[in-house]
C-alpha cells in the first residue's frame, strides 16, 4: 500500500486528507443538527453556536500549532508555522467559541453534550484521512517493533497512531453514551468525553516524532494539562449540583 493513498472516484484522484476531512465536517454537522432536534435551541441559536465553534476551532488549532513549532517563530518563518493545525487546539478553541456564543445569545445551560457524538464521529472519519495520507500528515507514530507497525513509505515501521485514536474514540464514546444516566446534569457527558480524550492525547503524543520543547512536553500536551485542570474543577461543580 502506497502513501498517500489517493481515492479514485470516476476520473479523479482525490487526496485522502481532503476527502475525509470534508466528509468529517459534513457528517458531523448533519449528526449535530439531527440529534439537537431534541433540544429547545432555536435555529438561530444553533447557527450562532456553530459559527463561533468553527471560528474558535480555527484560531485554537493555529495557536497551539504555532506553539508546537517555536523554532519557526524564532526564525521568522511564520508562513511555515501557520501551515500546521491541531485537533486538540481546535477542540479547545471551539469550546471557548461556544462559551462566547452562549453569552451572545443569552444561553445559560450547558450545550456540550449535543456535540459529543458529532465530534467523535467527525474525528474518527478525519483520522482515516490522516492515516491514508501517511508521513506528510505529521500524525504518524515513532518507530516500533510491534507486529502491527506500519511502513508509511520511508522503510520504517511506525506506530499507527491514527488507528490508535480511532479505536480509543470508538470505545470511549460508546462506553460513555451507554453508561449515561438520565439524572446526569447537562454538560457532564461532554466533560467526561473531553477529559478522556485529552488524557489519551497527552500520553499518545509521547510516541509521535515531534519535538518536546516545554520541559519534555509539547504544546499539545501542555494544552491538554491546562484543559484537564479546568475540566476537573467543572466536573466537581457538576457532581455537586447532582448531589
Amino acid at each position: 500500500m502506497a502513501f498517500p493513498y489517493y481515492i479514485h472516484l470516476l476520473e479523479f484522484n482525490i487526496h485522502p486528507h481532503l476527502l475525509f476531512e470534508t466528509l468529517a465536517y459534513f457528517i458531523a454537522a448533519r449528526i449535530y443538527f439531527k440529534t439537537s432536534k431534541k433540544t429547545t435551541y432555536t435555529t438561530f441559536e444553533k447557527m450562532t453556536l456553530l459559527t463561533y465553534l468553527i471560528a474558535g476551532a480555527f484560531l485554537g488549532s493555529k495557536i497551539v500549532s504555532l506553539l508546537e513549532s517555536p523554532l519557526f517563530l524564532l526564525q521568522g518563518d511564520f508562513l511555515h508555522a501557520l501551515e500546521g493545525k491541531t485537533v486538540v487546539g481546535g477542540f479547545l478553541g471551539g469550546w471557548i467559541g461556544i462559551e462566547i456564543a452562549k453569552k451572545q445569545v443569552g444561553m445559560k445551560e450547558s450545550t456540550g453534550d449535543a456535540f459529543v457524538i458529532p465530534m467523535a464521529v467527525g474525528l474518527m472519519i478525519g483520522r482515516i484521512g490522516c492515516f491514508l495520507t501517511g508521513l506528510s500528515d505529521d500524525t504518524v507514530g515513532t518507530q516500533t517493533t510491534l507486529p502491527w507497525g506500519v511502513d508509511f513509505g520511508d522503510g520504517v515501521l511506525r506506530h499507527p497512531a491514527q488507528l490508535y485514536e480511532i479505536a480509543f474514540l470508538l470505545f470511549w464514546t460508546t462506553f460513555l453514551v451507554v453508561m449515561k444516566k438520565k439524572e446526569d446534569p447537562n454538560g457532564l457527558l461532554f466533560r467526561k468525553w473531553m477529559g478522556g480524550y485529552l488524557l489519551f492525547r497527552f500520553f499518545v503524543d509521547f510516541i509521535k516524532p515531534v519535538e518536546h520543547f516545554y520541559f519534555g512536553l509539547n504544546s499539545i500536551q501542555l494544552a491538554c494539562l491546562i484543559a484537564l485542570g479546568i475540566i476537573i474543577l467543572q466536573f466537581r461543580r457538576l457532581i455537586g449540583v447532582r448531589e
